[in-house]
């Protein structure tokens, strides 16, 4: 459990104190973000190569595909704080730049400037707390800031704690700044209005980056600052956690009435980083307290393998029918039998049966929440269930239900490079649960023991079977249920399915308060005095030039005149003594 610096040197100097430096930190959470970037990364290449070929733009892609794995990679390994910022920067332009694949279609277009403008917002909070922290730290190196902002002797720790801004320590103002940065790379609640939007680019690329990396980081972010928020910030810590059940709770209720097969797993990925983050918020710094914070890694791992899954495998589906609305799809499972296998390994997996991936990681944060605050504990048994509803409600749509597609059966599955990505990620979320995390990733570096909670675990998987049932009830075949309880539930209903009017409150905002109450006022007051008092310079050196343009008239006689006004206003000058 030795914190491995194997590389680290001076990058700009400014001063013989004043220095930032680059490296690389290879600790529990940096070697599994590795592992989770390198496998995923692979397999999304090897997957595009059948599912992009013969695009006019094949070159570009993975040129674009190479720089987002590049950027991950940097930000997973960086020493320091501001290292992670640069590289942070550059997950966000290589995410810009894969939603906006497809330039020539305007929804695509919106969806990468949307992206990159709302988590610009979030990457101010997160430039200010960095400030903050290394203010008070008088370092950015990860280890050295972790040091003096965790131990009681610390007079850093002292000086951040006793400064204070609205009856809050300046420590807590910067660590829930820097989780605004994460909330908004993890598309948490209320800065995740781009994910939907952003599945606009190839399927992939959701597979990549908003599935299995970049919107984890925000995840990875908080892990590797958490010594920080559980020592001396816990009320940062508390927020992590309440955002987190909440974003959870809301996604998994929008999944539930959605129609696009990527929305559903863009509201799920939401859903199930909300597990993550919550995960983290409920875990104290230590010990079988300290279960949170490994349940969250853990969920981080397994997630990355079912969720790709998922996404690689709608991406096979959409790829057959040329539709991605679950309305176009139904009796898939005999056309697509290897897409049909694996992805049900994957829904039963997010489902948390047993004994597959999601079960066993899922079950440790529900034990973190049930030990910690029981409010959170039911809410997160709830989302559980939903969770478990709205993935089979998919699955049957697409597999089951009705007869497939007529004009589609001519596509084929999509061949070798398309089919064993899908194998074998179908192997990681079927057995990484087995892997004995808690002797490699915990909250203070120490072996956390393993163990299976029986009489725990009835109530969640029940609740899971429950959701599976209740979703094969409704969608294996078609019947008239769905539309019945819509049409009961009408309001709540409606308002899931336009996703609480959360895009179109962002929309009002910006319009009729940033727009006319500060836009407005700005561009009047840029047109009238700025352009005012630019224009009023120009127009003066105009008339002036136009004055002394008369002067140059070309006659001669004009010239004597002025030549002789001036003699004699030099000649008085001289007679009064003046010169």
């Amino acid at each position: 459990y030795q914190k491995l610096i194997p590389v680290k040197y001076t990058w700009l100097k400014f001063s013989e104190t004043v220095s930032i430096d680059m490296g690389i930190l290879l600790d529990p959470i940096s070697s599994m973000m590795l592992v989770v970037v390198t496998f995923i990364s692979l397999m999304v290449h090897i997957y595009s190569l059948g599912y992009m070929k013969g695009d006019e733009r094949f070159a570009t892609y993975y040129a674009f595909l190479g720089l987002f794995t590049f950027s991950m990679l940097g930000l997973v390994i960086a020493s320091n704080i501001f290292q992670i910022y640069i590289f942070w920067e550059l997950v966000g332009v290589s995410s810009f730049l894969l939603i906006g694949y497809y330039y020539d279609k305007p929804s695509a277009v919106a969806a990468c400037k949307k992206a990159f403008i709302v988590t610009r917002f979030a990457d101010l909070g997160f430039l200010i707390g960095i400030l903050i922290l290394s203010f008070y730290s008088g370092t950015l190196d990860f280890n050295t800031l972790i040091q003096r902002l965790t131990s009681p002797e610390s007079s850093e720790l002292n000086t951040a704690l006793s400064s204070s801004f609205l009856g809050i320590s300046a420590l807590t103002w910067g660590m829930v700044l820097v989780f605004i940065g994460g909330a908004g790379k993890s598309a948490m609640f209320p800065l995740h209005i781009w994910l939907p939007d952003a599945m606009e680019g190839p399927t992939p690329v959701s597979a990549l980056i908003h599935a299995a990396t970049m919107v984890v980081a925000g995840v990875f972010l908080v892990a590797r600052l958490f010594p920080v928020l559980a020592l001396s910030a816990p009320g940062a810590l508390s927020l992590v956690g309440y955002v987190g059940i909440l974003s959870s709770l809301i996604a998994a209720v929008i999944a539930c009435t959605q129609t696009d097969i990527k929305r559903v797993l863009a509201f799920s990925t939401m859903s199930q980083i909300g597990f993550m983050m919550f995960a983290l918020g409920v875990s104290k710094y230590g010990g079988e307290e300290g279960l949170g914070y490994t349940a969250s890694m853990f969920h981080l791992f397994t997630h990355a393998m079912f969720k790709a899954l998922l996404f690689l495998g709608a991406g096979a589906v959409i790829h057959y029918v040329h539709s991605n609305d679950m309305k176009d799809m139904g009796g898939l499972r005999k056309l697509l039998p290897i897409t049909h296998i694996t992805f049900l390994i994957a829904c039963l997996a997010i489902a948390g049966v047993p004994p597959f991936a999601g079960f066993f990681s899922k079950e440790e944060i529900l034990l973190a929440a049930y030990n910690h605050n029981p409010a959170i504990y039911y809410t997160a048994l709830i989302t559980s269930a939903l969770t478990a509803f709205y993935m089979f409600r998919l699955y049957f749509s697409i597999f089951w239900n009705k007869d497939h597609n007529p004009h589609a059966e001519s596509h084929g599955e999509g061949g070798f490079a398309m089919m064993m990505p899908l194998i074998s990620l179908s192997i990681g979320a079927a057995a990484a649960g087995f892997i004995p995390f808690g002797n490699f990733v915990s909250s203070d570096g120490k072996v956390l023991s393993t163990e299976f909670h029986l009489q725990f675990s009835i109530a969640p998987v029940a609740l899971g079977l429950a959701g599976i049932f209740f979703a094969m009830a409704m969608y294996k075949k078609q019947n008239a249920m769905p539309d019945k309880i819509a049409a009961s539930l009408s309001g709540l209903y409606r308002a899931a399915y336009h996703k609480f009017y959360i895009d179109e409150l962002y929309l009002f905002i910006t319009k009729k308060v940033l727009f006319n109450l500060i836009g407005r006022p700005a561009a009047w007051f840029d047109k009238n005095i700025v352009d005012g008092l630019v224009n009023a310079t120009g127009s003066g050196t105009q008339l002036i030039s136009e004055k002394i343009k008369r002067m140059q008239s070309g006659k001669v006689q004009q010239y004597a005149v002025y030549f002789l006004v001036a003699v004699i206003g030099l000649a008085v000058l001289f007679i009064y003594g003046i010169l």
